[in-house]
């Protein structure tokens, strides 16, 4: 065979070899959760706190930061599959290649996505724990870190804080690429770190009980619900992530965790101790970026956005909103009739909703501004900055949210009612996007329909900021 044919021989090899692996996993965390429990199954006699270990090795996650709070994770031990190693060593290692694409993240089925090193990285220092409850290391591990160095480059560069970004694939994701290059603390790295400080406290609060990380992985991320939603749901599952950390952790907790991060990092980079004024400077930047960290991962909901959903794109151009706007709409869509518990229904049904707004109705996208799920979620439609089409002679004054199912007899989950009553209303506030005396209005008010049922209706009579007048209907562009 001529050189030129050995070589591309030996290319399709290795691209065969590379690709292996991501035939058998992909990144999805039910899949890691599946690696992770090869693992196990190939080591029995490992301890969680080993395979944790193994896991970090596998990964290089062994800098100085880390081995200043936990164990060197060493350069020997059990061998690994090659595919199995590289799946892993990819899974966890978390990096921004070239072209945006982001490494080291999975798709939770809660729909979002989460950096592995962090996470993994908070349950090793809870089981390292020697009493129970307090975790050394915890927050500087899973999130406090990876704070401190965003911060530190913001003050520099002024990049933004917790990019995201959009999935190749929601079934077999492989390929997660940000929407900016030039975030040093991702959305996957925050719940990541989420994820880390919940998991590390509990395992930590029951030190002494023997506990399977794949197990521990499973009853977090894959639990499904039943009838009732997030209102008959167990207290430790991904989808309570922001509600169970903000009971963990208070702001000037977090901020100090934060400072003490960096501290540390410039004494193990050997750097001369900062003046007095330079000091000052950096805490301030350490509160104003923690005042929006606060705002957009504690005090917001959680919010699908559209590429994760799988939205088509808007037809034509949209119509930006001047801000801040007096209302908000609530509607239910009627159709689909049924409330969503998963992530992937509620996802189709979003789809299915745009398909029938756009095709059927000749709308440019879907109508609501958001869509509340009985998953836990809030799904953007046109979202904070776009006019909608959800209520005629409103659309520019006001967000429509409406709620999947029909709530004519029934009312919708206490969960999905609270993320928008409580907290996606007080996000909008709080970030400039609704007055602080906003109206709150059923669809009906405005417009000649049932929407948003009889039963939904009366409830949201009761909400604060509900407002019986009903206004003058005039005809808005769609």
């Amino acid at each position: 065979m001529k050189e030129g044919g050995w070589k591309l021989t030996l290319a399709v090899l290795v691209l065969l070899v590379s690709t292996h692996a991501d035939a058998l996993f992909s990144c999805h965390m039910k899949d890691f959760i599946k690696a992770v429990q090869q693992v196990e199954d190939e080591n029995p006699e490992l301890e969680a706190v080993e395979v944790l270990r193994m896991l970090r090795r596998t990964a290089h996650l062994n800098d100085a930061f880390v081995q200043h709070f936990l164990p060197d994770a060493g350069s020997s031990g059990p061998e690994l599959d090659a595919d199995l190693s590289g799946y892993l060593q990819r899974a966890v290692q978390h990096r921004v290649l070239e072209g945006a694409r982001e490494e080291g993240v999975v798709l939770a089925p809660d729909g979002m996505t989460v950096a592995v090193g962090p996470l993994l990285l908070g349950i090793e220092a809870g089981f390292l724990s020697t009493i129970p409850g307090r975790v050394p290391g915890l927050y500087q591990l899973t999130l406090a870190g990876d704070l401190g160095v965003s911060i530190r480059r913001r003050s520099e560069n002024g990049e933004p804080l917790g990019i995201d970004g959009c999935w190749d694939n929601l079934t077999a994701p492989q390929v997660f690429t940000l929407s900016d290059t030039a975030s040093t603390l991702t959305a996957a790295q925050v719940h990541g770190g989420m994820d880390g400080v919940i998991l590390g406290k509990e395992v930590s609060a029951k030190a002494g009980e023997s506990v399977k990380l794949s197990s521990l992985l499973t009853d977090y991320y894959l639990h499904q619900l039943d009838a009732k939603g997030m209102d008959g749901a167990p207290r430790l599952i991904s989808r309570r992530r922001r509600e169970l950390f903000k009971i963990l952790v208070a702001p000037p907790v977090l901020i100090r965790q934060v400072a003490k991060s960096m501290e540390l990092r410039e004494k193990l980079e050997g750097r001369v101790k900062m003046e007095v004024r330079q000091k000052r400077r950096l805490m301030a930047a350490v509160k104003e970026t923690m005042k929006e960290f606060v705002h957009v991962f504690m005090e917001c909901p959680p919010i699908i956005a559209r590429c994760t959903w799988g939205a088509a794109p808007y037809i034509g151009t949209p119509t930006m909103l001047s801000l801040p706007l007096t209302y908000l709409f609530i509607h239910h869509t009627a159709s689909p009739s049924q409330p969503c518990l998963t992530f992937e229904q509620c996802s189709a049904d979003m789809r299915s909703m745009q398909r029938f707004h756009q095709q059927t109705n000749g709308w440019d996208d879907i109508g609501y501004s958001f869509v509340a799920g009985s998953d836990g979620n809030i799904y953007e439609g046109r979202g904070w900055k776009w006019q909608g089409a959800h209520t005629g002679g409103y659309n520019s004054k006001g967000y429509g949210v409406s709620f999947i199912g029909d709530y004519t007899s029934t009312l919708p989950s206490q969960h999905a009612m609270a993320l928008v009553r409580d907290q996606l209303a007080s996000c909008a506030v709080a970030g400039g996007q609704l007055v602080s005396s906003y109206i709150l209005k059923g669809h009906r008010q405005m417009v000649s329909t049932e929407c948003p049922g009889n039963i939904f209706y009366k409830e949201i009579t009761t909400w604060e900021h509900y407002q019986v007048r009903t206004v003058n209907h005039k005809q808005d562009l769609l």
